[in-house]
């Protein structure tokens, strides 16, 4: 068999058992991260990265991904069909083999994959075994397969159940509700957005999303359709789509460098923020790694050359750092690697030594084309590089003023906080209470051993429209700050975050359950995604959840949250029950306010979570920037109570 025939003949050989997989359901956490919310998204992820293996390879350009009725989830491509005929080593169909055994798949082997993403080829056997029942389905060689499976164990073997002129798997799995005890419910917005990212890292791929649970006026399914021709590019115009661009144009390139597959797009806005995403083999590399580290050394080395040749730095008093260069600058980079080797706490930092240099040289080339061709930007990039460096040393020193006030310890606290007298960091809480009002009623009311409480006086800054020396020098975010017991920047990292002085492991925002409350919260969250963001990520942010309403009838009381609870409490008391509507925290008095929102025992505290940096960045951008129609559009879809002025 010539080398070009067996590199394309994905058989049942190309298949290999690796070990089985006893410990999933016992330990499904080392598989799948945990098994909650993100952990039983993972198992759709997984599913269709098998789905844009193929893809990636040339197989497949169509992947429909289904939330069906009973809430179970179908994923279907038009790939070759997972191999069906018999595998010599494990003497049953390799459908089979792919489906019960860990580690099982064409992953490893490298004439059927030359790159993939993934759990590294565990993914569907890990879903299968996490699932209280799953059927494949395979479309090959026209002929229709069928195999079901319960708890990862087959029912029977591989069958043929007809014919077919399609190609291509279809998989539909049940979770297992014993395993996912918080919850087996699928989030749409969560699914769309992975379905999102996943078109534009994969342009020409065609991802059809539907919810069968929701149906319209007219009888449809919720449904959307992801496709992109012109891959990072999109992805740029969507993240920014809320942004005001200085330069003219999406910087951008899509070629091989060192045998490494390198795509990149980026631009520049009037912002003062830096967002960079990178992904390695479509995975979210949310902790960096090489490739980010080339990135950065290829735009810093190639406008720092830019901008010294042009003498526009001529009268500039101190050094140029690298953070100046990318002030303003939304940039995607994404390479595929045939063997990525990950690190960090999370496993989602890329190690590879040799993909720095390929990016490096990548990223030079590309901007060195872009500024010699249009030099009206490349002026307009290194005067937006200038201010960058001027704000710099002016947030420098205002920052160096809030760690002062830090490190001085208990006498450098904020005046307004109301510190508890536990000591350990890990039983510890600070609420963030709007208003001195609410502050005052929150002093009394709360547990004063543990529980911190910070008044935070109106509106903090909105730091998505204020350069960062504003930032710091605003007086509630300097009270945070040295609340906290944080600092940003350090020797190795200008805008790390020291947690491990951090003083509470419970940061806490409540606000009134009102318009102006939401907008206050989201406001502080703005501020730690910007500026904390290591705080939500280790999961220290919370959101209170103060009551809407109290029902009352003699000596009967309940809470009510929503109009539907406020409903059912006045219906079991006769209906006539007396209601009041909270319009603040100001209105409850001290007794309440613990026994609904600051009592561990029976509080509801919503823990903030970031599931895609990119859609959170997008979300911030348009809440908080300057473009009005966006921002109307998502207020009148998500507010559930709102009057939306012109």
């Amino acid at each position: 068999m010539s080398e070009e025939i067996k590199k394309n003949n994905y058989s049942a050989d190309s298949i290999q058992a690796l070990e089985g997989m006893e410990h999933v359901r016992m330990r499904p956490s080392m598989y799948i991260g945990d098994v909650g919310v993100r952990g039983l998204h993972h198992l759709v992820y997984e599913v269709v990265d098998n789905s844009i293996d193929e893809a990636m390879g040339g197989h497949c350009d169509t992947i429909g991904v289904a939330i069906n009725e009973d809430g179970s989830i179908t994923v279907e491509d038009n790939g070759r069909g997972i191999p069906v005929d018999l595998h010599k080593k494990e003497g049953v169909s390799a459908l089979e083999v792919v489906m019960t055994k860990i580690g099982a798949g064409g992953k490893f082997d490298k004439d059927s994959y030359k790159v993939s993403g993934g759990l590294h080829g565990v993914g569907v056997s890990v879903v299968n075994a996490l699932s209280v029942h799953m059927k494949s389905t395979v479309f090959r060689d026209g002929k229709i397969y069928e195999q079901e499976y319960e708890r990862g164990k087959s029912l029977y073997p591989v069958k043929q159940i007809g014919e077919t002129d399609k190609r291509g798997t279809r998989q539909t799995f049940y979770p297992d509700n014993t395993i996912f005890t918080q919850t087996t419910e699928f989030s749409y917005d969560t699914l769309s957005a992975r379905m999102r990212e996943l078109s534009f890292l994969n342009k020409g791929i065609t991802i059809t999303f539907t919810d069968k649970r929701e149906v319209d006026e007219k009888g449809e399914f919720k449904s959307e359709v992801f496709h992109s021709d012109e891959g990072l590019k999109e992805y740029i115009r969507y993240l920014d789509g809320n942004r005001e661009p200085i330069i003219s144009h999406v910087i951008s390139m899509d070629h091989e460098k060192g045998e490494i597959p390198v795509e990149v797009a980026l631009i520049y806005n009037t912002s003062y923020t830096e967002n960079i995403f990178s992904y390695v083999n479509n995975i979210n590399t949310h902790e960096g790694g090489t490739h980010l580290q080339g990135f950065r050394s290829g735009l810093t080395r190639t406008l720092k050359k830019y901008a010294d040749a042009s003498g526009m730095l001529d009268k500039l008093k101190f050094e140029i750092s690298g953070d100046d260069f990318r002030e303003g600058l939304t940039a995607i980079i994404s390479v595929k690697v045939a063997e990525p080797q990950f690190e960090g706490q999370t496993k989602t930092k890329l190690g590879n030594r040799e993909v720095v240099s390929p990016v490096s040289q990548a990223v030079g080339e590309m901007l060195e084309n872009y500024l010699e061709e249009n030099p009206n930007d490349a002026k307009i990039i290194i005067q937006k590089v200038i201010l960058a460096a001027q704000a710099r040393h002016a947030a420098k020193k205002a920052r160096e003023m809030v760690q002062r006030k830090t490190v001085m310890g208990g006498g450098g606290l904020p005046g307004k906080l109301s510190d508890c007298s536990e000591q350990d960091p890990a039983r510890c809480e600070v609420y963030l209470v709007e208003g001195d009002s609410a502050g005052g009623t929150a002093k009394q009311g709360r547990d004063r051993n543990f529980q911190a409480i910070l008044p935070l006086r109106g509106k903090i800054l909105n730091v998505e429209k204020a350069m960062h020396h504003k930032v710091f020098e605003n007086e509630e975010i300097r009270n945070i700050f040295t609340a906290l017991g944080v600092t940003v920047g350090t020797a190795e990292d200008s805008k790390a975050l020291n947690l491990e002085k951090l003083r509470y492991h419970k940061v806490i925002i409540m606000c009134d359950a009102d318009v102006d409350g939401s907008h206050i919260s989201t406001l502080i969250l703005t501020f730690f995604f910007r500026f904390m963001k290591e705080l939500i990520e280790e999961g220290h942010v919370y959101i209170a959840a103060p009551p809407l309403y109290l029902v009352k009838k003699g000596n009967k009381k309940e809470y009510a949250w929503n109009d539907v609870q406020r409903d059912q409490a006045n219906e079991r008391m006769g209906g006539s029950a007396n209601i009041q509507r909270y319009k603040g925290l100001g209105e409850m008095n001290a007794e309440q306010l613990w026994e609904t929102t600051m009592d561990p025992n029976f509080r509801t505290l919503r823990q903030v979570n970031i599931d895609s940096l990119a859609e959170a960045d997008q979300v911030f951008s348009m809440l908080m920037g300057d473009e009005v129609p966006p921002r109307r559009e998502f207020i009148e879809k998500n507010a559930v109570y709102a009057n939306i002025d012109a």
